[in-house]
């Protein structure tokens, strides 16, 4: 009986959280607010938590882009979601087109979504369902990840078949 009032709980926690989460609004680089709200409208939405002084992450965000490049976005959409601190925003555009980004990239400074998120560390990336739901979490990045990546991204398209 416990374990299903836990249970029960957890999935109505998640849900409020997927909903408020998705209400979080930020800046994108090029000066439009956006929440991830706005973003959905497609199957899968894969979110990369990132920062300039990074090294994990300016080693994983280029495959991340490539990655990007295998999907259409009404099947997949990439986001980019910077951390670093306000004194560290003038690097951020620069620095995304340094690396060819092509997605959004929405900047958290107060890392009020981050916080929501329970991310903790960089690079994180989350792949949400057309309902914001958090489906996957991968922490950290070594060679060969987003071989991995790709695969979950896969099986997750294949389930919502």
């Amino acid at each position: 009986m416990c374990l299903i009032l836990v249970t029960s709980l957890l999935t109505l926690s998640q849900h409020s959280t997927a909903q408020s989460t998705l209400r979080i609004e930020l800046k994108e680089i090029n000066g439009e607010y956006y929440t991830l709200d706005d973003l959905k409208g497609s199957e899968l939405t894969v979110v990369d938590f990132w920062a300039t002084w990074c090294k994990p992450c300016v080693k994983s965000i280029p495959k991340l882009v490539e990655l990007s490049h295998q999907y259409e976005k009404e099947e997949v959409a990439f986001v980019g979601i910077n951390v670093d601190s306000p004194r560290n925003l003038a690097k951020v555009r620069p620095f995304s087109k340094s690396l060819k980004i092509d997605y959004p990239v929405l900047l958290d400074t107060d890392q009020a979504l981050y916080n929501e998120l329970l991310v903790s560390v960089l690079p994180t990336v989350l792949i949400l369902d057309s309902e914001g739901k958090v489906l996957f979490t991968h922490e950290g990045y070594t060679h060969g990840d987003e071989e991995y990546l790709k695969k979950k991204i896969n099986e997750l398209l294949e389930e919502n078949e």
